[in-house]
């Protein structure tokens, strides 16, 4: 691959989220204005190549993000620049995501606007967000670790924050409620041996944060594809008992019956759960267009 390649390559999701946090580091330090940050932010999420997104971070430094130069003329300058390389999939033990160290993502804020942090980020030890007149979604379902106890510390004013955990994680919540809601519906559930506990703080007033758990979409689609399974092998070994008798003949076109049922009620709560997933990712695409991720 030569040098003039490389930058056309096109970038993903999670290149533009990896330079939108350190653009996010630098409004932090007071490297980057609220206007140049806005400016940049707007150019990441409309990059579509590595070549558009490196000149977004050259004149900023990338403390603790691995990052692999593109290719240049030996007598060029050399910028921080987008990572090519893929993080390595963890193997899916609470053990391989509690990975320690100290992370730069450790707030957030939503001012008449919205923010995210999910897909694969680490949860640092503490995390504090504020939402007024505007809403946030704090996912940890692909999330690492940055210790077996963390800390969400969530303020609501007029607004809305939502913390959505995976199954097996333990929840505390601490917080509470004025003229608002905070949820601890998830509260006292057990959670797996090794898995970390994620303690939830802070006040909701004239708003409301919302705790839940869920899979990501790949767990409920192997869930999805294990359920059609199991309704195919019923219905074979259903065939393979024709010479059954009469009454066994028609106890099964009864239970055949009671399981075509199940199937539709089935399918029609997935193609809700669908429907919702899509409306919402619509919605927040539709923010993140019309505010950016603060």
């Amino acid at each position: 691959m030569t040098d003039d390649q490389v930058p056309e390559l096109r970038a993903s999701d999670a290149d533009r989220e990896r330079v939108a946090e350190i653009l996010r580091d630098a409004l932090a330090e007071g490297r980057l204005d609220m206007e140049e940050f806005e400016e940049r932010l707007e150019a990441t999420y409309r990059a579509r190549t590595y070549g558009e997104l490196t000149p977004l971070t050259r004149d900023l430094p990338v403390p603790g993000v691995p990052v692999a130069p593109l290719p240049r003329a030996s007598s060029g300058p050399s910028y921080p620049s987008v990572s090519l390389l893929k993080d390595q999939a963890p193997d899916g033990s609470w053990a391989s995501r509690v990975v320690g160290g100290e992370h730069a993502s450790s707030w957030a804020v939503a001012v008449m606007s919205g923010f995210q942090r999910r897909g694969r980020w680490t949860m640092p030890k503490r995390f504090n967000c504020l939402a007024f007149w505007g809403g946030g979604e704090i996912d940890l379902r692909e999330a690492n670790f940055a210790d077996h106890e963390v800390q969400i510390n969530c303020v609501a004013i007029m607004g809305g924050l939502n913390v959505i955990v995976p199954p097996g994680v333990t929840v505390v919540v601490r917080g509470v409620g004025i003229m608002g809601g905070f949820d601890s519906r998830e509260e006292g559930v057990p959670g797996d041996p090794g898995a970390p506990r994620v303690t939830v703080t802070g006040f909701a007033f004239w708003g409301g944060v919302g705790i839940e758990r869920k899979v990501t979409k790949a767990e409920r689609q192997r869930l999805k594809e294990e359920r059609r399974q199991e309704k195919l092998d019923r219905r074979a070994a259903a065939r393979e008992l024709s010479g059954s008798s009469r009454a066994d003949a028609h106890r099964r076109m009864v239970e055949g019956r009671r399981e075509l049922l199940r199937d539709r009620h089935e399918e029609r709560r997935e193609r809700h759960e669908e429907r919702r997933e899509r409306h919402r990712e619509r919605r927040e695409e539709r923010d993140r267009r019309r505010f950016g991720d603060r």
